[in-house]
């Protein structure tokens, strides 16, 4: 469907008025975990997925899982883009399953959005439980791939085909910020474009 203000909008379409942003477990110790992508672009993306939802004022719900043992604290990266959110974080105490976490849960619903754009540090467990989770409560779910990884190809797999098989939709972190942004001409498409390039392999100097 058009309107005119906003242009085409495709049902179902994220927005940054139906939507929240949910960042489970970017934590440092965490992040050593991932072998299956690099986790330096895992945490990249996160930190886009985060300077995007702030530019487009989406609220954003961090969480972590025991700070003071091996999983560490949240990355400093995003702890630098996203302070009010850091300082709201819901620090779980080993619940496995963000979603078991009533704070968590309240965190989110308190957004009164129910379109989540979700990244979990590893996919095998930050990733799957909570996302899962969320879409049999109710909620419409997309799990951003390239902003996460597991240990093993196997273990990455099994977990997408359960996502996927359970309703959790698939995506990476572009086509998230574009769908979100609707319009580069807009002054925070054109932010943000340059964001997306700035990443970009075939933007960087050959080496």
């Amino acid at each position: 469907m058009s309107d005119t203000k906003n242009g085409y909008i495709m049902k179902g379409q994220f927005t940054p008025e139906n939507s929240v942003l949910v960042l489970v477990d970017y934590q440092v110790g965490a992040l050593q975990l991932i072998r299956t992508s690099s986790s330096d672009l895992c945490l990249r993306n996160a930190v886009t997925l985060a300077t995007a939802a702030k530019t487009l004022k989406i609220p954003i719900v961090l969480t972590s899982s025991q700070e003071d043992r091996i999983q560490g604290p949240i990355s400093p990266a995003l702890q630098k883009v996203l302070p009010d959110a850091f300082k709201a974080r819901v620090k779980r105490q080993g619940i496995v399953n963000a979603w078991g976490d009533p704070n968590f849960t309240a965190a989110i619903a308190a957004t009164d959005r129910k379109n989540i754009i979700m990244g979990g540090v590893t996919t095998d467990i930050c990733l799957v439980f909570p996302s899962i989770s969320a879409v049999q409560e109710g909620y419409n779910v997309l799990a951003v791939m390239d902003a996460g990884g597991s240990s093993y190809e196997i273990q990455e797999e099994m977990a997408q085909r359960r996502m996927m098989h359970a309703g959790v939709v698939l995506t990476t972190t572009n086509t998230m910020v574009a769908e979100l942004v609707q319009n580069w001409a807009k002054p925070a498409g054109m932010e943000l474009i340059q964001l997306l390039l700035g990443s970009a392999p075939m933007m960087r100097a050959a080496g």
